[in-house]
């Protein structure tokens, strides 16, 4: 036995690692010396592995149901602990919901992260045990290749039950055929009416289903990453900026600006404007956050000084008569507009037309000493896919106020014209109306940005052709839900770059304390972060997470100042206009052709040309 022992310690080189370390040690004689040898032996154990995932249904922000996974690995031969993250839910808040409607969305939410658990609890358990939690590559391999198996399980589920609805009705009787088909022709002049109204538009695109149970694949996916950058002793947002940049350590890192909401637009009676979601805050890039919040949250102040009560706006001298008066008896009086809390975390007021929140936001600014376009700037959620009549193919701007997508073009450029302190819109238009994003980006895209949300809503998964399906737009909202992996995002984020798109890392409605989306955000090198407002615990926590990496980086001096670049966008030249004798401009495959540089000056060919000469 003591042969047995002394040539398997020599085979691990224990004897000589041992006598190293007491050598070491020695002169340095440290106040903790088994502490010191710990470490120094903690080199050379074995790298930790996956052993257990746990998942569990958890509530939101709002109060919904969604899905934490719990990453253990074995350390040292023991099992531990290393990290969670919980998801955010991906299912809007709707604020007119019917009771049935809203039932369904509640049912199909408990059925998703239900089911999540499961895959969390057993088969992904299963499978990622043993690997690396720093492979991520490797770990979301694992996690897309089980969910493709699942959508096609789900599809080969479909297709049964489309056969078996086929042979049903094939075994309806005759007379019920022709009383069907009768029905229809009845109904005949009410459908042509509707097709033609449908025309004048492009039809909706259909809706993407989400499969039940998909939020554990970036549940889990995330919860990798975290437990990779804890292994690591790294914050997150390096491991994720390392794992974009091949391990190349960035020397500086740039924070996303902030678009603090600080309105929330509500969309029922007696309010009068439809369009308008969310009015933001972006602060200025020469400002440091800590500087911009702060500049931020004085505006918010002075805004609800002016909402009294809230969705009305009071004049200045009157607002401080009632302030008086609630002084003198001795009371301090909470401001109405805190009763008035969107889950975004922000304000909610109604207003009557496009420009009242503007003025509103203007005014505010005025009182405290600020200039919007200087010293803050302002971005507008509009929605419009939310607005949009199908009936009458126009979207419902204001109560029983229509206008068609070229209207909505020509009020945009003329409220951008007359509130140039605005550079960013964001979803001005639907996805369908492409030729009016075409129009819309050529007319403003020098002044601010055109920002896509719900119009890249499905953009998760771009590997199969790397053709991004949006419209000409100058960048997207990207929101990390369902099945949306970290490689994903990094992959995707890699091909906007390259496609001269900024890239904006937003939270969706049902929104988590889980405060990761901020260091996706510094890791992935994203231009803007949309958070929602400076109130309620989910949301707040993500900004003072933006904080601490604020002074982390400006503590180690890799902090490089932001900067805004707007995109002019050339107009697409049209075929049928160009003269025979001109050569079309060279196609650029590495960009998009709506995002091309503008066409270089092409000169006619001669009329001969040179002998052995080449043409390309």
């Amino acid at each position: 036995l003591r042969r047995e022992a002394a040539e398997y310690y020599r085979g691990h080189r224990v004897p000589q690692r041992m006598e190293e370390a007491l050598n070491s040690l020695f002169t340095l004689r440290p106040a903790d010396l088994y502490g010191e040898l710990a470490n120094y032996f903690s080199k050379f154990s074995k790298a930790p592995v996956i052993c257990k995932l746990v998942g569990r249904k958890v509530l939101d922000g709002v109060g919904q149901p969604t899905l934490e996974v719990e990453i253990y690995c074995t350390v040292k031969n023991y099992e531990k602990r290393i990290c969670s993250t919980v998801m955010s839910s991906h299912s809007q808040i709707s604020e007119n919901a019917l009771p049935d409607t809203a039932e369904a969305d509640e049912r199909e939410r408990n059925d998703s992260v239900n089911t999540a658990v499961e895959w969390v609890n057993e088969s992904l358990n299963t499978m990622l045990r043993g690997l690396k939690p720093t492979d991520q590559c490797k770990v979301d391999k694992v996690l897309g290749e089980y969910f493709r198996k699942k959508v096609e399980e789900k599809k080969e589920i479909q297709n049964q039950e489309g056969e078996e609805a086929e042979a049903t009705l094939a075994l309806t009787s005759s007379t019920a055929s022709a009383t069907a088909l009768s029905g229809k022709k009845k109904a005949a002049k009410p459908g042509k009416k509707v097709a033609v109204a449908e025309r004048m538009i492009p039809p909706a695109e259909p809706v993407e289903s989400v499969l039940c149970g998909s939020l554990a694949i970036g549940g889990t996916s995330l919860a990798i990453a975290k437990a990779g950058a804890t292994i690591s002793h790294i914050p997150l947002y390096l491991h994720i900026a390392l794992l974009k940049h091949d391990q190349d350590s960035p020397k500086e890192m740039t924070l996303p600006l902030p678009m603090v909401t600080l309105l929330n637009c509500e969309k029922i009676s007696p309010a009068k404007l439809k369009l308008v979601k969310e009015v933001m805050l972006i602060p200025p890039v020469q400002l440091s956050l800590t500087q911009g919040i702060e500049r931020v949250l004085v505006i918010q102040k002075e805004i609800m000084r002016l909402l009294d009560p809230p969705g009305k706006v009071v004049h200045p001298q009157l607002a401080d008569s009632k302030k008086g008066k609630a002084h003198n008896t001795g009371k301090k009086a909470p401001p109405q507009a805190l009763k008035r809390i969107s889950h975004l975390g922000c304000l909610i007021t109604g207003c009557d037309n496009l420009e009242q929140p503007l003025l509103l936001m203007q005014t505010a600014c005025k009182n405290i000493g600020l200039e919007l376009g200087t010293d803050m700037h302002l971005a507008i959620n509009c929605a419009a896919h939310e607005v949009m009549d199908y009936v009458k193919g126009k979207y419902e701007v204001l109560t029983g106020m229509f206008k068609s997508p070229d209207e909505m073009v020509d009020m945009y450029v003329e409220l951008i014209n007359k509130f140039p302190f605005i550079i960013a819109l964001i979803d001005p238009l639907r996805k369908e109306d492409r030729q009016q994003w075409n129009n819309i980006c050529c007319a403003l895209g020098s002044k601010c940005y055109l920002i896509a949300e719900d119009a890249a809503k499905y953009i998760s998964q771009p590997k199969i052709d790397e053709n991004i399906n949006i419209p000409m737009c100058s960048g997207v909202v990207l929101k990390y839900i369902n099945q949306t992996k970290v490689s994903d995002l990094i992959e995707l984020t890699g091909l906007l770059d390259g496609q001269r798109h900024i890239t904006i890392l937003g939270s969706p409605d049902g929104e988590s304390s889980d405060d990761s989306l901020v260091d996706l955000a510094v890791g992935l090198g994203a231009r803007f972060i949309k958070l929602g407002g400076l109130s309620r615990g989910e949301r707040v926590t993500k900004y003072n997470r933006l904080l601490a990496i604020e002074e982390e980086l400006a503590k180690n001096r890799t902090l490089r100042e932001a900067n805004l670049e707007f995109i002019a966008f050339a107009e697409e030249p049209q075929p049928e206009k160009q003269p025979s004798d001109v050569l079309p401009p060279p196609k650029q495959d590495s960009l998009p052709p709506q995002l091309s540089q503008p066409a270089l000056q092409v000169r006619s060919l001669p009329a001969q040309l040179p002998e052995n000469s080449t043409l390309t």
